[in-house]
C-alpha cells in the first residue's frame, strides 16, 4: 500500500493506493462524517481486480482543513480535490464509486469532468439533498458543540435495527470514524450538500452508471435513486436490504455488484 498527501489551498489531503498497480483504477469516495476507512469491508475483494485510490475528504480522517474553508465548500471543490489526487498519481481516467456525499462528488465529476470518469457507481446518494435548513442546523451544532450531539442519532439513520442488533461492533467502528472527523470538515461538507442540486445536469452524464440504494435508507430514500436512474441514460438500479451504509450492511452483495458492473 502507498500512503501520501497533497497540499491544497483548503488544506492537506491524505490518500492511500492499494491493489494491482497495472489494473484499472477505482476511486472510492466516502460519506459525510466518515473517512476512507469506511471502505475497508470492500478492500480484500476490490484489491484483487483494481488499483484502488481512497482519500479522506477535507477535514475528515487524516485530511486537514484550512481555517475559514468550511464556509465556501462546494461539490465542485470536492470533485476538484479528487482530480488533483489523480493528477498527482498520473492517473488520467478511472472508475468512480461514491457513497452518500461521496456519490454526489462522483456525480459532480461525471458531469463536469467526463473525460476523467470511465464508469460510475452512485451508492445511497442523490442529485439534491433538501431541505437547506437541515444542513444549516447541522453546521450550527457541530461548529458550536462538536459532533457528539449528531453521533447519537447516526446508528438509527445509517443502519437497520436488525444489523445494529447483530453487528454492534461494526456499528461502533463506523461511529469511531465519525468521532475522528473535524467539526469544521463536517460543516464544510454540509455547505456543499446544502447547495447541491445536480438534477438539471443528470441527462448529461455519459458514463455507464450503476445506482445502488438501500431499501430501508431514510437518509437518501429509494425515490432519490429512482430519480437518478430516470434521468441518467441507461443507468441500472440495485436495491439492497440495507439502510444508508449499504456497503457495510451488505458487504458481499455490494462488493460483487460493483465488481461485476465495472468489469462488464
Amino acid at each position: 500500500m502507498l500512503a501520501g498527501s497533497i497540499e491544497r489551498p483548503s488544506g492537506r489531503l491524505h490518500y492511500e493506493v492499494s491493489g494491482r498497480n497495472h489494473a484499472p483504477t477505482l476511486v472510492l469516495l466516502h460519506p459525510l462524517g466518515s473517512s476512507l476507512g469506511v471502505w475497508d469491508p470492500q478492500m480484500p475483494l476490490f484489491e484483487q481486480f483494481f488499483r484502488v485510490v481512497r482519500f479522506d475528504a477535507r477535514g475528515h480522517g487524516k485530511s486537514t482543513l484550512a481555517a475559514g474553508s468550511e464556509a465556501s465548500c462546494t461539490l465542485i471543490d470536492l470533485a476538484a480535490d479528487a482530480i488533483e489526487i489523480l493528477d498527482a498519481l498520473h492517473i488520467e481516467r478511472a472508475h468512480w464509486c461514491g457513497m452518500s456525499l461521496g456519490g454526489a462528488v462522483a456525480l459532480q465529476a461525471a458531469i463536469h469532468s467526463p473525460e476523467r470518469v470511465q464508469r460510475l457507481v452512485l451508492a445511497n446518494t442523490a442529485a439534491h439533498f433538501p431541505p437547506p435548513s437541515m444542513w444549516d442546523e447541522r453546521r450550527a451544532v457541530v461548529l458550536g458543540q462538536g459532533l457528539a450531539p449528531l453521533i447519537e442519532a447516526v446508528p438509527q439513520r445509517w443502519f437497520t435495527a436488525a444489523f445494529r442488533a447483530a453487528q454492534p461492533e461494526r456499528v461502533e467502528a463506523v461511529l469511531e470514524l465519525m468521532r475522528r472527523t473535524q467539526p469544521a470538515g463536517y460543516a464544510a461538507a454540509c455547505t456543499a450538500l446544502r447547495d447541491a442540486d445536480l438534477r438539471s445536469a443528470l441527462t448529461g452524464v455519459r458514463a455507464p452508471t450503476l445506482v445502488i440504494a438501500g431499501a430501508q435508507d431514510s437518509a437518501t430514500p429509494l425515490e432519490r435513486a429512482e430519480e437518478l436512474c430516470e434521468s441518467i441514460s441507461g443507468a441500472d438500479l440495485l436495491v439492497l436490504d440495507a439502510a444508508h451504509l449499504s456497503n457495510v450492511e451488505q458487504v458481499e452483495d455490494f462488493s460483487r455488484a460493483v465488481i461485476d458492473f465495472l468489469r462488464d
